[in-house]
C-alpha cells in the first residue's frame, strides 16, 4: 500500500505508523468524568468502508497526516497534514493503490 505524504510524496505503508481514528474526540485534560475517558480508550468503531484515520509518517518527515481509507479495499482516496485547515490546498488525491 502506498501513502501520499503530502511532503515526501508517495511513500510504501513500512514508513508509516497508525496513530488511531480520526474522528474520535478527546475528553478535556481535567475532566474526571471516567464513563467518557473509558468510552475515549476502549470504545472502537469498526466500519466497512470509508473511514477517517490519523497516521504519522514516521520513517520519513515525522508528520502527522489525516487521511480516507477504505477499510475493505484498502484504497487511500485523500491525505493532508493533520494540523491546520482540513480543507487546505495541501490535500493530495493518493497516487498508489494497495
Amino acid at each position: 500500500m502506498l501513502i501520499t505524504c503530502p511532503y515526501c510524496g508517495p511513500r510504501d505503508v513500512i514508513e508509516f505508523t497508525y496513530q488511531g481514528d480520526g474522528n474520535r474526540e478527546r475528553p478535556q485534560p481535567n475532566s474526571q468524568d471516567l464513563d467518557a475517558w473509558n468510552a475515549y480508550v476502549y470504545d472502537r468503531l469498526n466500519p466497512a468502508g470509508d473511514h477517517n484515520e490519523i497516521w504519522q509518517h514516521s520513517g520519513g518527515c515525522r508528520t502527522h497526516l489525516r487521511m480516507v481509507r477504505n477499510t475493505v479495499t484498502h484504497e487511500i482516496s485523500s491525505t493532508c497534514c493533520a494540523r491546520g485547515d482540513h480543507n487546505a490546498a495541501a490535500r493530495h488525491k493518493a497516487g498508489g493503490k494497495s
